[in-house]
């Protein structure tokens, strides 16, 4: 399961994330906001966390305008691991050399196609498992 979470800036790109994901039939759990009146990021953004965070949900996809605000809420949140992405390299990156849990996307930065494309990069791409890596994430954990 997916948690998913927006503000009212991250709003059309996430309605269009969850049709991607119903597409490719993975299930999520929709943690807001509902519609685009006027919102805080970090009322959504923290439960779409802690859900990952709970393992509740596996992973997290939280938008807002630039991604910034929002994926420092999902950071603040113990256990969390949420990566800011804007094109598909550093999405594949972060799943391999850091094992993120959450992606974080600007809604006014990438499109609904590129959005998307991000979104299944993150989500198909496994963790290296590589030594270095699972130290530099322990050291992570750790701060």
């Amino acid at each position: 399961m997916i948690a998913i979470a927006s503000d009212h800036g991250g709003f059309d790109l996430k309605e269009a994330v969850k049709r991607h994901l119903d597409e490719r039939k993975i299930e999520y759990k929709d943690f807001g906001t509902y519609d685009k009146n006027s919102c805080d990021y970090p009322d959504f953004g923290r439960a779409a966390a802690e859900a990952v965070a709970s393992g509740e949900c596996e992973k997290g996809i939280v938008i807002c305008t630039t991604g910034i605000g929002i994926s420092i809420v999902a950071n603040k949140v113990k256990g969390v691991r949420c990566a800011l992405c804007s094109e598909t390299t550093t999405a594949r990156l972060t799943r391999e050399h850091n094992d993120a849990n959450m992606l974080a996307m600007g809604g006014g930065m990438v499109g609904e196609l590129l959005g998307c494309e991000i979104v299944d990069v993150f989500l198909d791409t496994p963790f290296s498992g590589l030594e270095k890596h699972s130290r530099r994430i322990a050291k992570l954990e750790n701060c």
